[in-house]
């Protein structure tokens, strides 16, 4: 293929892969839609290969899209790194650390795991993206970014890519509502509204066993994928939950909730994966260092 690559047709591919539909494209950018489908069509003749394939009244990306995205994700990132490192000369040294966040991890954990790089000298540009770990690592390996926060440890085959370190060993409370916790007391195994996390989750895993051991079947009246979602609806009093917290003002704090104790022989354990060429940054290597 005997071609140079035209960056202002990849630039045009990548607002209408991120929109979904040439009109959203074109609205975003101001442009005629017309003139955003024939750049994109010209990014298309120049590749030999279709990106897009119509999906209802938008557009899904082809397998050829999908990888085109990968690069243009990292070509343009890099692109703005480069405009805000431009932009903050003069101010100091500065570092940009682009994190994922598994997103069965709770928010307060997040944050005391990244508190380190947050300490450093430098002035720091945080960058959190959340969701299920095995994007955030594909995402990892095509350098989008710099660290991994997750609950898993990796596997053996991923364990050759990828750098693993043991952060932080967490104990899991019971939260509820005070009117709950006032109903229920020291009680609520028998029979309080409880809300757990969904099957496949480390933590449901680990609480069907700890429940099993204890001889209770709780009562469960809601099941969530989101973490968040499940706190939400345990802060309006639909149910108790189990949550890792190291300690329980992290989540009780505002009085909205109430902890009521440990769940002894329970404990959430945190990862940071980087890669061999990311575990040098100055902001993942504090980070690491948690972990001994």
């Amino acid at each position: 293929m005997n071609f140079r690559l035209n960056f202002h047709h990849l630039r045009y591919f990548w607002h209408v892969a991120r929109e979904g539909s040439i009109t959203g494209a074109a609205a975003k950018l101001g442009l005629r839609a017309q003139t955003v489908s024939h750049q994109v069509s010209q990014l298309e003749q120049a590749l030999g290969r279709a990106l897009f394939a119509p999906e209802g009244r938008g557009l899904a990306l082809t397998d050829c899209g999908r990888d085109v995205l990968r690069y243009a994700d990292q070509i343009f990132l890099l692109g703005e790194e480069l405009l805000d490192c431009l932009h903050e000369e003069g101010r100091g040294p500065s570092l940009r650390l682009n994190v994922g966040i598994s997103d069965v991890l709770p928010k307060t954990v997040s944050c005391q795991l990244l508190g380190p790089a947050l300490a450093l000298p430098q002035t720091l540009k945080l960058t959190c993206r959340e969701g299920d770990s095995d994007p955030l690592l594909a995402d990892l390996a095509l350098h989008q970014l710099d660290l991994v926060l997750t609950d898993r440890p990796l596997g053996a085959a991923s364990a050759q890519q990828f750098l693993c370190v043991e952060l932080a060993t967490c104990p899991v409370w019971i939260f509820a509502t005070p009117l709950l916790a006032d109903r229920w007391g020291e009680n609520w195994l028998g029979g309080a509204p409880f809300l757990l996390p969904a099957r496949g989750n480390m933590l449901r895993s680990k609480l069907d066993q700890w429940f099993a051991a204890q001889g209770v079947q709780p009562n469960v009246v809601g099941e969530f994928d989101d973490m968040a979602l499940l706190q939400a609806f345990a802060r309006r009093g639909l149910g108790m939950f189990a949550a890792p917290a190291f300690a329980p003002d992290e989540l009780a704090s505002d009085g909205a909730l109430r902890g009521l104790g440990l769940l002894e022989g329970i404990e959430e354990t945190f990862y940071a994966v980087t890669t061999p060429r990311k575990q040098e940054h100055p902001a993942v290597r504090v980070v690491l260092r948690q972990g001994g």
